[in-house]
């Protein structure tokens, strides 16, 4: 067979179900090879827009997602979305096509080092030199891009090598399990908690990662742990658990970092230090720290890891709680009430334009528990990230690795091709909107059921709420935006434009019941943003 249909089997001996990218000249033998496979090709109207749907595939499933490009600007333009998924520890494997091997040596017509340029934003990258070496190449990049911390893995592949014959088959897949935790961590993490006078858990992604939600809600509940989830963890224990305290990393003095402030033991489980940098929520440097997760802790200053419960974190939480002492001191559960108090606060409202706390009210209120939101970045990030309320897991996608804007459309797509029989909705700002909103053309084509949310300010609402927060004046975030109802049905979506308060409620459910992409044009008031702040501090989340 031709090297590139050995490149396809050895994806579908991965359990590859689609590739998304944008057929070139490089990629032509790949591109006839998908013909004849039962792995579908999602195209896409631009590289960026399909490695961010890989992206959140990745994150949802847990299975690499696959994007594909030719070379040259087609394989730069992926690289956004691949450094997002790196960063933001989602499985990805990125394939860009390359001019033929005897010319990768000169100044050639759109040839770069692909390999080169996408090793600092991969866990592994390289570049297909023989056919003999496909089978394990491919198996290394979904093994290396699966194994924690998950990330992105890229593989350049130029066409003479593609063209070449070879006999072989793919490799056997074998999935990496962690290991289990030693037994001495065990016991000295249950004495170190079962001392503590007041402590806390940070809990993050990892932890959904490694599927350990129910066994956190458990450990919580058990030893009266109250619990604090990274934006990226959102739904990691359900907000109605009684030790749940919802999101931190927004305001310097947010109601849960006082919880944090006050506690003399933090238990960090499945945490990412690249979501919430600890100096913002340990710069005293003089708590006792319990790491627990799949792989080691990072050197930090403010990071003093006194202890680490290194495997499967199911069993390092399970065991601990088995023989630690549970504690009774319930006064962390003010800091949730006051976060509680202020969701409620603008249910009623009926002000226009529309305050963030009221959108995610009725937002949250139109949706099914386990449909899914796609967040992207901004102001709203902020507020979804603080006060969207989740009960389940990988129900609130948000990007707070690498925090690049323009991923909620795209991964809006790859959300319900990942879940068909959940509603999706692309939360955004319209900025971040315009970056990929060619790929409404793609959910269009495909039949592709999405509600696309725009919080409409005119602005790069983040920068001017803290450019206001610093300099008390603004420089150059304003812009204009398109007629986004006009803008809808060019595309032949529908289109709503919110003019009264009221009207957005029903405008949510009526388009959540749709068979078709929605996009929902809704002026908010980013007023709030500078009251959030004079009551609670500077911001301290990124993008």
């Amino acid at each position: 067979m031709k090297a590139s249909e050995l490149f396809i089997r050895s994806l579908e001996n991965e359990g590859v179900e689609y590739i998304f990218g944008i057929p070139g000249e490089e990629n032509l033998d790949v591109m006839d090879a998908l013909l004849d496979s039962e792995i579908k090709f999602i195209t896409t109207r631009h590289e960026q827009g399909a490695a961010f749907m890989a992206d959140v595939y990745g994150r949802l499933t847990g299975r690499a997602g696959v994007c594909l490009a030719t070379l040259g600007p087609g394989a730069t333009n992926l690289i956004t979305g691949v450094a997002d998924a790196n960063m933001d520890h989602a499985p990805l494997v990125a394939i860009a096509g390359q001019a033929s091997t005897n010319r990768l040596h000169k100044e050639s017509h759109q040839v770069l080092d692909l390999e080169a340029m996408f090793l600092p934003i991969t866990k592994y990258s390289t570049r297909i030199v023989g056919p003999e070496a496909i089978t394990e190449i491919v198996r290394k990049a979904f093994k290396v891009a699966q194994t924690e911390k998950t990330g992105a893995c890229f593989i350049e592949f130029p066409e003479n090598i593609a063209e070449m014959e070879i006999d072989d088959a793919p490799l056997y897949v074998k999935h990496v399990l962690p290991p289990e935790p030693a037994a001495e961590q065990v016991e000295r993490a249950a004495a170190i908690i079962s001392k503590a006078a007041n402590p806390i858990i940070l809990a993050g992604n990892g932890v959904v990662r490694a599927n350990a939600s129910q066994s956190l809600a458990d450990f919580a509940e058990t030893l009266g742990i109250p619990v604090a989830n990274t934006f990226m963890a959102k739904g990691v224990i359900p907000f109605r658990h009684p030790m749940a305290l919802g999101s931190v990393g927004l305001q310097a003095n947010d109601y849960i970092s006082s919880g944090f402030a006050n506690a003399d033991v933090i238990i960090c489980i499945g945490y990412d230090m690249v979501e919430y940098h600890p100096y913002l929520w340990h710069p005293s440097r003089n708590r006792t720290i319990i790491h627990i997760d799949t792989t080691h802790a990072e050197v930090d200053a403010s990071y003093s890891v006194i202890l680490g419960v290194i495997g499967n974190i199911n069993l390092s939480l399970n065991r601990i709680a088995a023989i630690s002492t549970p504690h009774k001191n319930k006064a962390m559960r003010t800091l949730r009430d006051s976060l509680v108090k202020d969701m409620n606060q603008h249910r009623d409202d009926v002000e226009f334009p529309i305050k963030p706390q009221k959108i995610i009210w009725d937002l949250r209120t139109a949706m099914d528990l386990k449909d899914i939101v796609i967040c992207d970045v901004g102001a709203h990030k902020m507020w979804m990230s603080r006060m969207f309320r989740c009960e389940h897991p990988n129900t609130c996608i948000i990007s707070n690795g690498f925090a690049s804007m323009g991923i909620a459309l795209p991964g809006a797509i790859a959300a319900k091709l990942a879940h068909p029989e959940r509603n999706i909705v692309a939360v955004t700002g319209d900025a971040g909107f315009l970056m990929n909103s060619q790929e409404i053309e793609t959910a269009m084509r495909l039949n592709i059921a999405i509600v696309i949310l725009i919080w409409n300010d005119a602005s790069y609402g983040l920068i001017e709420w803290k450019q206001q927060t610093q300099f008390g004046r603004t420089s150059n975030v304003k812009f204009t935006n398109p007629d986004f109802v006009k803008y809808a049905e060019s595309f032949g979506a529908h289109g709503v434009k919110i003019e009264s308060t009221q009207q957005l409620m029903p405008e949510v459910e009526a388009a959540l019941t749709r068979n078709t992409v929605t996009i929902i044009d809704c002026p908010v008031d980013y007023r709030e943003n500078l009251k959030l702040t004079e009551t609670l501090g500077h911001l301290t989340a990124p993008n």
